[in-house]
């Protein structure tokens, strides 16, 4: 036999994960139609304020409790109770108003995005 007339043919299809890569980066690449820029719009907004509220609220509160847990440490560790008991004092409205300060945020952010989050999404629905 003559291995000139010799013919190979390798046939590999792609995984079905290989398959969603590439249509995930086909994606990144095509014109966004308008009501997927809406979409898109509205899913920023809704997250950039809720994101914002929950981290500023959350970094008070944390230096807040570090603020009180110095001075449970002052009092437990140090035997230094007065100033103890007055530091974590001065702690405590911070851990307080971690959740009051992320209601508040909440609401001007919604005051502050809340039109265009409305018209976007009633745009959005309407279409349908």
């Amino acid at each position: 036999m003559n291995d000139e007339n010799k013919f190979e043919f390798t046939y590999k299809a792609l995984t079905e994960n290989e398959r969603s890569t590439v249509e995930s980066i086909k994606d990144q690449y095509r014109t966004k139609t308008k009501d997927e820029q809406a979409y898109e719009r509205i899913i920023h907004l809704d997250r950039k304020i809720k994101n914002t509220a929950q981290a500023v609220a959350l970094a008070v509160g944390v230096v807040g409790a570090l603020i009180f847990g110095l001075g449970m440490s002052m009092v437990l560790a140090w035997d230094i109770y007065v100033w103890g008991i007055i530091v974590a004092i001065l702690g405590t409205p911070f851990i307080a108003l971690a959740p009051i300060l992320n209601k508040l945020l909440l609401k001007k952010g919604k005051e502050k995005h809340g039109e265009e989050i409305l018209s976007l999404s009633e745009e959005l629905l309407n279409d349908k």
